[in-house]
């Protein structure tokens, strides 16, 4: 709720620019809604405003560039406007950010969430003006949920990650894995559900690790948030070696839970896996998706990949290939590797090219293509329930349980409602239906 602004006084506009990933979204809106309850006006970040907030993410270079054009884009609409900027670029590279023309705030982990404590003096500041610390004094959760959508919202259940992937500055960036109690998660999950959320996606740095300060696990968490009566709840990601045999039974047979799951693998080479400092094997990769589609045979298998990681050979690749080709997966998240100052992969020396990194790319990116449409080839004839979260000229279009693409012709009056459709063939990159009796 906003507060009441007296008469005469302009009220201050302020606008988001999210970067990254669900996570990062889910703090946005909080943020957001934080400062609308202190009376400021919330805006596109397209139009003019008075403060422009970019929440950054610095998993790859790209990330870091994408902030600095955001900063620029946002000063040429507003040159006066004040501009702070949080989130993991924020807390890694905090003097870095500060010397970019236009900043004027820069707020690390500990202090992002105190952003509108800032913001009482909008003067435009010679130099970014920092307030971080060290990224070990980061041990508080807070709860954020994203609601700017009609038909899905992000609930943060988990922040901080205690694993050391050699390649990643997560860890760096947010700090030690933390989260709220169960009780406290499900009480978010309930507001959710009452103000009319149609799915909530679970999303944290690494959510499989919930709950373990607090002496409870992730698998309580689901059981007791398959009770709050959510039409849908999905799992943002996993790591493999925390998809227990327990969890995926739950999942099964859970009256809230899709099926759906993203397993990041990164590399199908167990001596790349080592490089990396990842916890498991290919084999155990392989045992997992093995035991999900078993238990769920509808399921739908989501695959991050890291291409041209420090050394990684022909053979190397052709192994991760190869067995992306063998797994009943659905779909592949493809990324080429990136430096990342502070990361020990950069120890490792022995560069791939860029030339070879965007072959590798490209030829992942076709075995997902193909690897999606025999998913969805899988489910034609099936009845399935749809959330529809689009329409426009008498075609409505959504996501089923199991996160297949569906257009239906609809009116525009069903969007944000479930409805089973009957999926009858494939056309340019989704699958068209007919609306189910």
């Amino acid at each position: 709720m906003s507060l009441n602004i007296p008469a005469g006084i302009k009220q201050k506009s302020v606008a988001f620019h999210t970067l990254g990933c669900k996570l990062n979204f889910a703090e946005s809106s909080t943020l957001g809604a934080s400062l609308e309850s202190n009376g400021f006006r919330r805006v596109n970040f397209s139009e003019p405003a008075d403060v422009y907030v970019i929440n950054s993410c610095s998993v790859t270079e790209s990330a870091d560039r994408k902030c600095r054009k955001a900063i620029r884009s946002a000063l040429r609409r507003s040159p006066e406007a004040f501009v702070a900027v949080t989130g993991c670029y924020a807390q890694l590279k905090p003097d870095e950010i500060a010397s970019i023309s236009g900043v004027d705030l820069v707020l690390g982990a500990g202090e992002k969430f105190n952003l509108s404590a800032y913001l009482d003096d909008l003067s435009k500041r010679e130099k970014g003006e920092v307030h971080s610390c060290g990224v070990d004094s980061v041990d508080r959760f807070f709860s954020a949920f994203s609601t700017s959508e009609r038909t899905r919202t992000f609930l943060k259940v988990q922040d901080g990650c205690d694993y050391t992937c050699s390649y990643c500055t997560i860890p760096m960036a947010r700090g030690r894995s933390r989260s709220a109690t169960v009780e406290q998660t499900v009480e978010n999950a309930r507001k959710l559900v009452d103000a009319g959320a149609k799915e909530i996606v679970l999303s944290g740095v690494n959510i499989g690790d919930f709950g373990a300060q607090h002496n409870e696990s992730f698998l309580e968490l689901l059981q007791v948030l398959d009770t709050v009566s959510a039409k849908r709840i999905r799992i943002s990601s996993i790591e493999p070696n925390l998809l227990t045999n327990e969890i995926i039974d739950f999942i099964s047979r859970s009256g809230s839970f899709v099926p759906h799951l993203h397993l990041p693998l990164q590399s199908g080479a167990d001596t790349v896996l080592k490089r990396m400092r990842r916890r498991y094997s290919s084999s155990h990769y392989l045992s997992r998706v093995k035991q999900v589609k078993e238990i769920i045979p509808d399921c739908c298998i989501g695959v991050d990949v890291i291409v041209g990681f420090p050394g990684e050979t022909d053979s190397e690749f052709m192994e991760t290939y190869d067995l992306l080709l063998a797994a009943d997966i659905s779909y592949l998240h493809v990324f080429s590797y990136s430096e990342r100052p502070g990361t020990d992969a950069l120890l490792l020396g022995r560069e791939v090219s860029c030339v070879v990194k965007s072959e590798r790319n490209r030829e992942l990116h076709l075995l997902s293509a193909k690897k999606l449409r025999s998913f969805y080839q899988s489910a034609i004839g099936q009845i399935r329930p749809m959330l529809v979260e689009y329409g426009e000229a008498g075609t409505v279009e959504g996501f089923t349980d199991n996160y297949i693409r569906v257009s239906v012709s609809g009116p525009e009056n069903l969007v944000g409602t479930i409805q089973n459709v009957q999926l009858a063939s494939m056309e340019d990159g989704l699958v068209r239906g007919t609306l189910a009796d």
